[in-house]
């Protein structure tokens, strides 16, 4: 339950790699709020595998990082945000080593590895469980803060606007069976990817898309948000998890191979295991049409035993650990694995400074759209963002301090509603919404997926916007919407009737299952729309019907509420 409800100078939404360093690198007098929709340390971030990519060894220099994220993203990067991103690089690592995150060293120096599309040894790790150290590190600083109190379980609802002025100055949230409107100067979302909204994906259950879903209805502009990168090794097994198996396990050597036993990602591209991500995934997908009865279910095999044993024990005991929970012993035999939804290259258009078009708003690490990936994300660049655009709050304490005299009132407002919860039928309600948590992910996965076309993509839409009209007219839909600012609802356990949840646990747990499938339902649609827009290949976004790269297309995709446009040319 939050605690001294007072005013926030910033809310930072979000509590993975992104968020827990934009926290800890705000100045220290600020008022921070950290919002954790699980516990602080569970994030998409924690389960990142590879590493952290920045030009440090002898041979390498940032020029050369540029050029690798540039080949990689398509055409679509911005070249002044890659050059950013990498020369600053360097710097966040020495940063990460100074709050005490333990990469692997070689002889004292810094072990390096090399993932597909690098052109040097540059990326740095922690076994592989680098997400899970540099989590764990950062975690532990922001409970040293006193300035920084985190509010973990929490739900966020929406943004809080001033109405004349348009400016970003808090949220509404739910939290211990309040529905509550909080204050702050400024706003930052860092609420990860939205990979649960495909039915196969490695992301964990909490990728719900919620930043960029409310960003957009609170008017944010948003960006390409029909590039998804699909990795192209997931576990595949009946009943587990798909379970992400390292891009950095073919950077050392392991290799892809069909039933037959052929390595067969050489005939789609010269680099084979190692060619950018889309390419490789769109190789298995290809591959699995062509040879498999069922491609649905279908997979391919990674070998590891080219592998030194004594370097798979080092570099990948958490692999080894989870693929020994599954009964595969990556020793003696291949593991099974095809292509997941992983990571999500769109998102809130941010500037550098993570300023996004609704002032007061801003967005950081996977949720924003800054250039840096493109239409392909280089592999590792993602924790590095966070890093990199996490330090650059600190730049805007003028800015925020400026705010301060700006709004009169309380900051915070809990008041109770005249709508009485007893009145809805929660349990029909919920049947619904399941139904519709359920059928969403399989139906995006299908017709967005690894490759689209038209014609399902129509049909899709038109099946999403149904279950928005559905989702929209339920009357808890109707309760929880009519809330303005300045009056939330109490929910008084006590008082409701016998067809609502027994316990306060069972009302978080169905207001959460109504907020993440209307962000979800959000976001299939975004997702679909944005890739019947453009009519072209490239990058994440491959159309089975516009097979080829169109440089006409060689341009961003805009979306502002219903509104969808190119951007001027990119630069080459």
């Amino acid at each position: 339950m939050l605690q001294n409800l007072n005013h926030f100078d910033v809310i930072v939404v979000g509590a993975g790699a992104a968020g827990l360093y934009t926290a800890l690198c705000l100045p220290s007098h600020f008022r921070v709020g950290l919002i954790a929709k699980e516990t602080i340390n569970l994030s998409a971030s924690d389960w990142a595998q590879g590493g952290i990519a920045a030009a440090i060894a002898a041979d390498d220099s940032p020029q050369l990082h540029v050029e690798d994220t540039l080949q990689a993203g398509a055409g679509l990067c911005d070249r002044a945000s890659v050059e950013f991103l990498a020369h600053k690089a360097p710097e966040s690592i020495q940063s990460l080593v100074g709050m005490g995150v333990a990469f692997d060293r070689r002889d004292r120096e810094l072990a390096l590895t090399i993932e597909a599309a690098h052109s040097r040894r540059r990326v740095l790790h922690a076994a592989d469980t680098t997400g899970r150290q540099v989590i764990a590190t950062l975690t532990a600083r922001v409970l040293e803060r006193q300035n920084i109190q985190v509010i973990p379980q929490t739900i966020v609802l929406s943004l809080w606007l001033n109405p004349q002025t348009g400016h970003c100055e808090g949220i509404s949230l739910f939290d211990s069976n309040r529905i509550l409107w909080l204050r702050a100067r400024a706003v930052v979302l860092a609420t990860g990817g939205g990979g649960q909204v495909f039915a196969q994906t490695t992301n964990p259950k909490l990728s719900t898309g919620d930043g960029v879903a409310i960003a957009w209805r609170a008017g944010a502009m948003l960006r390409d948000l029909e590039f998804v990168q699909f990795h192209p090794t997931a576990l595949t097994k009946p009943g587990a998890d798909r379970f992400l198996i390292s891009e950095a396990v073919r950077g050392e050597g392991a290799h892809l191979m069909d039933d037959t036993g052929k390595r067969f990602a050489f005939d789609y591209h010269p680099a084979g295991e190692l060619a950018p991500r889309d390419v490789v995934s769109r190789a298995i997908y290809s591959h699995l049409q062509r040879t498999s009865a069922d491609p649905a279910t279908a997979c391919v095999w990674l070998d590891l035993r080219s592998i030194p044993e004594a370097k798979i024990r080092q570099r990948f005991p958490n692999i080894i650990q989870v693929c020994q929970h599954w009964g595969i012993d990556v020793f003696q035999e291949p593991i099974p694995v095809a292509p997941a939804a992983h990571y999500w290259m769109g998102g809130i258009a941010a500037d550098l400074t993570n300023r996004t078009s609704i002032p007061g708003l801003y967005a950081v690490g996977e949720t924003a759209s800054t250039g840096v990936h493109g239409a392909n994300r280089l592999a590792s660049n993602s924790l590095l963002e966070c890093v990199v655009f996490g330090a650059q709050m600190a730049l805007l304490k003028d800015e925020v301090e400026g705010r301060k005299d700006e709004y009169t009132g309380s900051d915070f407002s809990l008041y109770p509603l005249s709508f009485s919860l007893s009145e809805i039928d929660w349990l029909s309600q919920q049947t619904t919404i399941e139904a519709i948590r359920y059928e969403l992910p399989r139906l995006v996965w299908q017709s967005a997926g690894i490759c689209r076309e038209q014609q399902g993509l129509e049909r899709a839409i038109a099946q999403v916007q149904l279950w928005q009209q559905a989702f929209i007219t339920l009357p808890l839909s109707q309760f929880l919407l009519q809330l303005p600012p300045g009056q939330p609802a109490h929910i008084n356990v006590s008082d409701l009737s016998a067809n609502l949840p027994a316990n306060s646990l069972e009302i978080e747990q169905s207001l959460r299952l109504w907020s993440e499938t209307r962000n979800l339902l959000d976001i299939a649609y975004l997702i679909l729309k944005s890739a019947a827009f453009r009519t072209e290949s490239r990058g994440g976004h491959y159309r089975l019907d516009y097979p080829h790269t169109d440089p006409h297309w060689q341009a961003h995709t805009l979306i502002q509420y219903e509104q969808w446009w190119k951007s001027e040319p990119t630069a080459t």
